[in-house]
């Protein structure tokens, strides 16, 4: 079995057991034990670490948010009043449309993806974003498509290479 090397908090099969995971998220520990040639309790104490650090953070089901009626996704860059950060973030967390908050550098100090049913929709969601008190300005773009979506396999496949 490898261990971690150095500071890395993954090693190659702990890459191999997140990959079985992101292909079957509802695989039990005994069927990945049983797939990647370890013992159970290789496994679970594997993913107890993993959860105990942060790597692991749930097995949330990935939804497809235009197939429940949310299909317009938008993105906005907001300029806030400084030293407001984590109020602002605060009420943002509040409004239902706001799927993320990135505190950033560059122009703007948030950049915050949001989603809505129209663009009728789209412009109550920013209406309540434009009213949080410490928001300053905003630039607000509408996604067309999504030629990549999220993704960590191409990093777990190298890291499960190497």
């Amino acid at each position: 079995m490898n261990t971690t090397r150095g500071d890395d908090p993954l090693d190659e099969l702990d890459a191999r057991l997140l990959l079985l995971l992101s292909d079957e998220p509802r695989l039990p520990v005994l069927e990945c034990s049983r797939r990647l040639g370890v013992a159970r309790g290789t496994v679970q104490a594997r993913m107890d670490r993993m959860i105990r650090h942060g790597i692991l953070r749930g097995f949330p089901p990935e939804l497809d948010l235009a197939a429940v009626g949310y299909g317009l996704t938008a993105f906005a860059v907001l300029e806030i009043a400084q030293g407001q950060r984590g109020v602002v973030a605060d009420q943002l967390a509040a409004i239902d449309e706001v799927c993320e908050v990135h505190a950033t550098t560059g122009q703007g100090d948030l950049f915050v993806r949001m989603v809505a049913r129209s663009n009728d929709d789209l412009q109550r969601v920013i209406d309540r974003v434009v009213a949080v008190p410490g928001v300053r300005r905003t630039s607000t773009s509408i996604a067309l498509s999504t030629p990549v979506p999220p993704r960590v396999r191409p990093l777990l496949e190298r890291l499960a290479a190497e």
